[in-house]
């Protein structure tokens, strides 16, 4: 199956730099690039890419604001955003993954791990890089009275899942540790981001640090 990418950033060499890491790999097609914001707010609904790769600052709506409108649009809400960018700031990490978010990687990353991450994040994982997860559950990580309440509907199965996917494991690896098919782990994980209400495996991350099922040195990577 291939994955479609979906470029966003003001400047044509980075897209086609970009474009061109992205080309090595036989089952990503990138759909179309965007300049602005509002340019990759019209794309994702025109081409419905599973991922776009967003530029933060851009002239007129900037990348984090698309993110919003996109993935809060129900026609575009299936996309899922990793925002690249040369700033790695609190503000900007915490603005990005408020805005919805699958992940966050700066524009020096490695051609393998670029390719890497378009892939987990089409498979519907979030991606955060060490550094990033480490501010995450500072930030997130003291327990809030009354978000424990939000987990109270899920069963001792999903709650352990929930506790995998905040050590970072994925799909396969939460199937790997549970002896379940991977098919199953993601039902799992469908069902408590239902009954939780939150929008994506970033937030149920988030969740279980605040309502203190996970505590900060529980978990790993993202």
């Amino acid at each position: 199956m291939t994955t479609k990418v979906l470029l966003a950033d003001d400047q044509a060499l980075v897209r086609a730099g970009f474009r061109s890491l992205l080309a090595r790999a036989r089952d990503v097609s990138v759909v179309g690039e965007a300049a602005t914001g509002d340019e990759a707010i019209l794309l994702a609904g025109s081409t419905r890419p599973d991922v776009i790769l967003m530029d933060i600052r851009m002239p007129g709506t900037d990348g984090i604001t698309a993110t919003r409108r996109i993935v809060t649009d129900p026609a575009t809400a299936t996309c899922r955003v990793v925002i690249l960018t040369t700033f790695d700031t609190d503000d900007h990490v915490f603005a990005a993954l408020d805005a919805g978010a699958s992940g966050f990687l700066t524009k020096d990353v490695e051609p393998a791990e670029l390719r890497r991450a378009v892939a987990h994040v089409a498979e519907g994982n979030a991606l955060l890089s060490p550094e990033v997860t480490r501010r995450v559950i500072e930030r997130f990580g003291a327990r809030r009275p009354g978000v424990g309440q939000r987990l109270a509907g899920l069963t001792e199965r999903e709650l352990e899942v929930v506790r995998l996917v905040a050590s970072g494991l994925s799909n396969d690896e939460i199937a790997a540790r549970l002896v379940i098919s991977p098919m199953t782990a993601k039902t799992h994980i469908t069902r408590a981001l239902a009954k939780t209400g939150v929008r994506d495996r970033v937030q149920l991350v988030i969740l279980a640090y605040e309502s203190g099922l996970v505590r900060p040195g529980d978990g790993g990577r993202v």
